[in-house]
């Protein structure tokens, strides 16, 4: 027996146990899961003794390479059960009892690829760290109930799962393996999983096939292990489709609209009744344009500008008025709120609302008259509010821009609707200006886009570059979100109106401090002395990078000491804008929580109509969108690494510059100048084994003396890519 139980797969009863892909006798090829589960077994069996991956080969009498085993010795690693010591060796690690308990709270579980997990708790301070040992099957996503205490010596509180409250998902897409009684599915997912099917619930996949499993039974402690059954075969592995989808099912996301709310969407009229346009405020003489990216299909914001007298001019942000089309509670409402965002995937798009909605009624489509919920306001000759209304509208968009369209007028100063796009750019720069001036932080992370073939194989990445055009259409969106939020905020002074905020706390302190420390390294100095002071620095931080390159290694690390932005309905500000009210009401197409401001927003906009909802159920309501918008992120990141590793499969043996952008224990991952695809060089590969210096940031050769450090500028040779698990490895050149 062994004390420590990773979650990744659990014995099942002798005579049943699943023995992976391979043979059930010595020599034996064990699946990812079942070998940290025998390496983690060896430790334990043996607490006093060092192991390096060739001697734990020889221990466990397994087929498995010593690249399988160093992994897995690595992910063990960092679930902290062992611990990595020189000449490649590895011990168990002995931890102290916990000292202080806290208490028990609920929380959602955001898990590592070691099998531990980060959850955050509303009366917490810091995310509670759950060691693998202790999740007793909780899964990413899932609501828990957990017990949390601070051990001795560490700062961060640490927690155990007692109880699964609500799952993430329970639909996941993997790889099945048939054997002579059972089959294994393994999910392509941060943490490695096998869920045991019988026979005769594989729906006739074959060996090898990609499957929709259902999880029928969850691993809940020892000699237990997932249990499933098969509800969709969808063919053999390595088409970009079923990967795509693989990674938006893995995410808890459905395919597909139920029956009822494409049945709803189905019946809704065309048409806009003359009443309706009657109870709204026409501006469909007023000039109207939509500025999106070329491929884009819902329009859900428009921008109007209207001359008025003595130097005076009127700026109208209309969204798509969802909420008109979008009954509550109905079959469209509910599939709407359980998705809660649309999410889009390199290739393509999952949306929020049913094609009809999204691409048809609600977009804001050029030359259609169209319902929209406006913010006007009125600016003055020195681009200044003086005056502000919210209210529903009918609008008819002159012209539809691409993002590259405006560009090109603004650059060449000439073209269509030049004199009017350039009076909104330059209220936007002032917009911009003074928001920078009370503080918000630039944070202009670059993005890898990707120009695909026919077939959806990525021929060409590139980083995406945002210009004025850019800018101008965001400035005016960050406008109606905060004012909306502030006139909420003031109408409800004297009895408070729930709604949904869009929040973001100040940075920890203790992470502030870290980042300043890695910032010397680098020769960039921190001011940590106040709010502003922080704000102040990060900029400086971002125009510097401008023009030193290893400078720009430290705006993801600054970018993580920044808490989570997330909804909620006590509002704290907006710390990264520097909003003291903010919220989300220009994209209700692809986000619920734009859904909910406009209903509350709308019952609010009589001066004598005070309208509440139960604070309580939008405060669970803003927890779910929260987690749906995290679950679509970590999709999208997941189908970029996905493409990155697909582009790169076709420049095997092939030199690139790149620069060390981080180190881990197994080795220095590398970001590409020109594509932004990252991988990683391993220690192995290298010919010795390298040790930290006095910092993280360095690593010196235990023969040779060589130094590597974060930011260097290096040249490597793209070896092996892995689709399946989304990685790129390089050698030094």
């Amino acid at each position: 027996m062994y004390s420590h139980n990773l979650p990744m797969t659990k014995q099942r009863k002798p005579r049943e146990k699943p023995a992976g892909r391979g043979k059930t006798s010595q020599g034996r090829k064990l699946s990812a899961a079942q070998l940290q589960q025998a390496v983690l077994q060896l430790f334990q069996n043996n607490p006093k003794k060092r192991f390096n991956p060739k001697q734990v080969i020889q221990h466990l009498r397994i087929d498995n390479n010593k690249d399988s085993v160093q992994h897995a010795l690595h992910t063990l690693v960092e679930a902290r059960l062992l611990a990595p010591l020189e000449d490649f060796k590895f011990k168990l690690r002995s931890e102290g009892p916990p000292t202080s308990k806290i208490g028990s709270y609920e929380g959602y579980i955001d898990m590592t690829r070691t099998g531990s997990a980060y959850v955050t708790c509303d009366k917490v301070e810091e995310d509670v760290h759950v060691a693998a040992r202790y999740m007793n099957g909780a899964m990413h996503g899932d609501r828990v109930r957990l017990n949390v205490w601070k051990p001795r010596g560490r700062q961060r509180p640490e927690g155990e799962v007692l109880e699964v409250l609500e799952r993430a998902s329970t639909h996941f897409v993997g790889t099945i393996w048939l054997h002579h009684r059972y089959a294994v599915v393994s999910p392509e997912m941060k943490v490695p999983l096998d869920i045991y099917v019988e026979l005769a619930n594989t729906k006739g996949a074959k060996d090898g096939d990609k499957v929709v499993v259902k999880i029928t039974k969850y691993d809940t402690g020892r000699f237990t292990t997932m249990e499933g059954v098969v509800t969709t075969v969808l063919g053999q592995a390595g088409s970009h489709d079923i990967e795509m989808q693989a990674i938006l099912i893995n995410n808890g996301f459905d395919l597909e609209f139920s029956e009822t709310a494409l049945e709803e969407a189905a019946g809704i009229s065309e048409s806009i009744e003359t009443e309706e346009i009657a109870r709204r405020r026409d501006m469909r003489d007023t000039f109207t344009i939509t500025i999106d990216p070329f491929n884009a299909k819902d329009f859900d914001d428009a921008l109007s500008l209207r001359y008025l007298d003595d130097g005076l001019c009127e700026v109208g942000v209309h969204i798509a008025d969802v909420t008109h089309y979008l009954k509550p509670d109905g079959a469209l409402d509910k599939d709407a709120y359980r998705r809660s965002t649309s999410v889009y995937l390199v290739d393509r798009v999952l949306p929020m609302l049913p094609e009809k909605l999204s691409n048809e009624l609600c977009s804001l489509r050029p030359n259609e008259d169209k319902l929209t919920f406006s913010a006007v306001f009125v600016f003055d000759k020195n681009s200044k509010i003086i005056e502000r209304w919210f209210g529903k509208t009918v609008i008819h968009s002159d012209r539809r821009f691409t993002y590259e369209e405006v560009q090109e007028i603004l650059d060449a100063g000439q073209g269509e609707h030049v004199k009017e796009l350039k009076h909104l750019n330059k209220i936007a720069e002032k917009l911009r200006k003074d928001r920078f001036k009370k503080g918000s932080i630039n944070f202009e992370t670059p993005e890898v886009q990707f120009r695909l073939a026919p077939d959806g194989t990525p021929i060409e990445a590139f980083v995406k570059e945002r210009k004025d055009a850019h800018l101008l259409i965001e400035d005016f969106m960050l406008l109606a979100n905060r004012e909306v939020a502030t006139f909420i905020h003031e109408k409800g002074k004297g009895s408070e109106i729930p709604f949904v905020y869009r929040i973001h706390d100040e940075p920890n302190p203790e992470k502030l401090e870290e980042f300043a420390r890695f910032a010397r390294e680098f020769g960039f100095d921190m001011d940590l002395g106040s709010p502003k002071g922080i704000s102040s620095s990060l900029n400086r931080l971002v125009e510097a990078a401008r023009h030193e390159p290893a400078l720009k290694l430290l705006e993801q690390p600054a970018i993580r000491t920044m808490a989570k932005a997330v909804y909620s309905t006590g509002n704290i500000g907006h710390y990264g804008l520097a909003f003291q009210y903010y919220s989300h009401f220009t994209s209700p197409i692809r986000r619920y929580s734009d859904v909910l401001a406009h209903r509350i927003l709308e019952q609010n906009l009589l001066p004598d109509v005070y309208y509440r909802v139960k604070k309580e159920k939008l405060e669970e309501q803003c927890k779910h969108i929260s987690m749906q918008e995290r679950k679509a992120m970590e999709a999208e990141r997941e189908s970029v690494k996905y493409k990155q590793a697909e582009y790169m499969e076709k420049h095997l043996g092939q030199e690139f510059d790149g620069v060390i952008s981080g180190m881990s224990e197994r080795g220095i991952f590398v970001t590409l100048t020109e594509t932004l695809c990252e991988g990683m060089v391993s220690f192995d590969s290298m010919g010795e084994p390298f040790r930290e210096l006095n910092s993280k940031l360095r690593v010196k050769g235990m023969y040779s003396g060589r130094e590597l450090k974060t930011g260097d500028a290096i040249r490597v040779k793209v070896v092996r890519t892995d689709l399946s698990r989304r990685v790129i490895d390089m050698e030094l050149v």
